[in-house]
């Protein structure tokens, strides 16, 4: 009766180990980010200055459910091709409780703060249009390219970082990786894909 119980006790704590193991790599292993993992703190941004001429932090958005942050820039094509898609996705979800935030942190001139208030008003960006003149909170997120997202859950954790979706033209998009996120998110569930690796122009970091 000892040893059968010693069994199932051992049995037990094996069992429980390789779930703890197991679920530990799920939700931290990172395949494109020398950072970041999923799940881990989401990095905090403070008073950075925005088109709109005021300051922003990430606490500035502690009411939303979840937060999206991309990496973005005036110059890069790969980003004017994704500017209505993500206008779209702010219309989608900001009733839902998103906020979303795209941040620049490029030094070429026309990447500056009065050609980013130009493009917003010309797109009709219906979001926050931030500039980081250090870098820091690019190389803290582990940001390598314009466009790259993540997506923060309610307690701000990485929950998905990668591209917005596997085609530049919006016709041909198969998967949407960022909508996929979001939505699983507020359903209660984890996305079912974490991490896509970051597609477009190289961040050049000084």
């Amino acid at each position: 009766m000892k040893r059968t119980q010693r069994w199932i006790r051992t049995n037990i704590f094996w069992v429980v180990g390789v779930a703890v193991l197991f679920s530990a790599a799920t939700l931290s292993a990172a395949k494109f980010n020398k950072v970041l993992e999923i799940g881990k703190p989401a990095p905090i941004w403070k008073e950075l200055l925005a088109v709109d001429d005021k300051r922003h932090s990430l606490d500035d958005l502690k009411d939303a459910k979840l937060v999206v942050v991309v990496f973005a820039c005036n110059h890069c094509p790969v980003v004017k091709a994704y500017e209505r898609r993500l206008i779209r996705f702010v219309d989608d979800y900001r009733d839902k409780g998103v906020e979303f935030v795209a941040i620049s942190v490029s030094r070429q001139p026309s990447d500056q703060l009065p050609q980013m208030k130009m493009r917003a008003s010309d797109s009709g960006f219906n979001f926050p249009y931030l500039i980081d003149p250090t870098q820091k909170i690019a190389r803290a997120y582990g940001a390598t390219c314009t466009p790259h997202v993540f997506v923060l859950d309610q307690q701000r954790r990485v929950a998905y970082m990668g591209k917005i979706d596997d085609h530049l033209d919006d016709s041909k998009v198969g998967e949407r990786f960022l909508r996929d996120a979001v939505d699983a998110l507020l359903a209660g569930k984890q996305p079912e894909v974490t991490e896509t690796r970051q597609v477009g122009c190289d961040i050049e970091f000084e």
